[in-house]
């Protein structure tokens, strides 16, 4: 969670006071001596139910096991986490464990010299986790974060409001699923739960349009040339902007949060929407931010991003992430074994049983319960191509630009051919 879970934005904070305490706990202990005394602080996102009292348990039993570490725990949400660790970053005091998607943001962290490379450290055990999902973390054939999460974005939709609008079968093309969105509207049912406040979730619309319009090979040319102002980039926003002018939104979307009461994924666990794009966590985001805190259950669905007719991209082709740790550049030595020690099969297969993880370690593939979470492994594992998210994959300024590119064309004030020069114009400028 960008997701996952989830994730973007490298915005300034909203009050400075807090930045300054928060940077007053970075940078937690000696690093050199194994046994003194050792403060280990560790930033993540995995700040709702279900996922965050497991993170808790576990930094109790390593206290436990280890009486001279104390673990102290920052979860933050996403956005919130995104800026404050900007911050922390800028100030040259990043946290000792923070969560980390890898891609171009660790890349510029690691040429800061804000993170440490950990390859020897983890080379014990690191052979344990799924190679796809190091992939992000590993630079220049050095291994600077480790994954606890892997997964795909993909629909999650409602079976009920599904029926009731006469659709039997998900969509598998692009055309199919605007007919899906005609359809729910015909049948008085929201087609779509957007957190538009957020942006990063439209970005997913977008990336993917322009995977299977272009292929992955336009998506790695763009980075390469610094040029999103081709004719497929160009297509995937006028695709898009055919869905935008369905209106299959749910009211207030261009002020709603992913995360928050009112918003995207409450939408959907609350039965207010029959769709929403985003990633493995969804069914337990929507189920504890859902009035019951239990969701719709059995009634939610999975099916992939829908093929586009006479693109060139391939509907096997993924799109997404997962989630990490990287290590500050001053953790204290037991850091990377208080690592070892989440991603261990038993703690990985806790994590998996919450079904708001997909885990990394091979040997904890079977703690995965969650029948839609067993479809998007199987997704994954018949993929037949990955691409990171696009506000991790480039540079954080073009991520960035992307973002609020995307929401500007959801937002109705930008044109598809106008959001491509102002993302090349960043592009160009790194």
């Amino acid at each position: 969670m960008t997701a996952h879970i989830s994730r973007r934005s490298l915005l300034g904070l909203a009050g400075m006071g807090t930045g300054a305490l928060l940077l007053g706990a970075c940078g937690g202990g000696e690093s050199g001596d194994p046994d003194g005394p050792q403060t280990i602080n560790w930033w993540h996102i995995q700040n709702t139910e279900p996922m965050l009292p497991v993170w808790a348990e576990m930094a109790k039993e390593y206290e436990t096991a280890h009486n001279n570490v104390k673990v102290e725990i920052q979860p933050l949400e996403n956005e919130a986490f995104k800026a404050k660790l900007t911050t922390a970053t800028q100030a040259g005091s990043p946290p000792d464990l923070f969560q980390s998607w890898g891609g171009g943001v660790l890349q510029q962290q690691v040429d800061a010299g804000l993170v440490k490379d950990i390859t020897k450290d983890v080379e014990p055990w690191v052979g344990e986790l799924l190679p796809a999902a190091l992939q992000p973390y590993t630079l220049d054939g050095k291994i600077y974060g480790i994954p606890f999460d892997i997964g795909m974005i993909g629909f999650w939709y409602n079976k009920d409001h599904f029926d009731k609008a006469g659709i039997t079968s998900p969509p598998a093309t692009w055309a199919a699923l605007l007919d899906a969105v005609g359809k729910l509207k015909a049948a008085g049912t929201v087609p779509v739960a957007l957190a538009g406040k957020d942006k990063w979730p439209g970005h997913y619309y977008w990336a993917y349009l322009a995977m299977r319009i272009g292929g992955l090979e336009a998506l790695k040319q763009a980075a390469e040339q610094k040029n999103f102002d081709t004719p497929d980039f160009v297509a995937a926003g006028e695709r898009f902007k055919e869905l935008i002018d369905l209106k299959p939104f749910q009211r207030g979307f261009l002020g709603a949060e992913y995360g928050s009461p009112d918003g995207q994924a409450a939408t959907m666990g609350n039965g207010g929407a029959a769709m929403e794009l985003m990633g493995q966590w969804a069914p337990a985001v929507q189920a504890s931010s859902s009035t019951s805190k239990k969701g719709i259950g059995d009634r939610l669905g999975f099916f992939t991003f829908p093929a586009v007719d006479g693109g060139k991209g391939v509907g096997t082709d993924a799109f997404g992430g997962g989630n990490g740790f990287a290590v500050g550049r001053n953790a204290p030595a037991s850091t990377v074994d208080f690592l070892r020690m989440l991603l261990e099969v038993g703690n990985q297969r806790r994590s998996a049983a919450t079904g708001a993880v997909l885990p990394t370690n091979k040997a904890a593939a079977d703690g995965i319960k969650d029948p839609n979470n067993q479809v998007v492994a199987a997704s994954l594992a018949s993929a037949t191509g990955f691409q990171l998210y696009l506000d991790q994959a480039y540079p954080p300024a073009v991520g960035q630009q992307i973002n609020d590119s995307v929401a500007e064309l959801v937002a109705g004030t930008k044109r598809p051919d106008q959001i491509v020069k102002d993302i090349t114009t960043v592009a160009k400028s790194q």
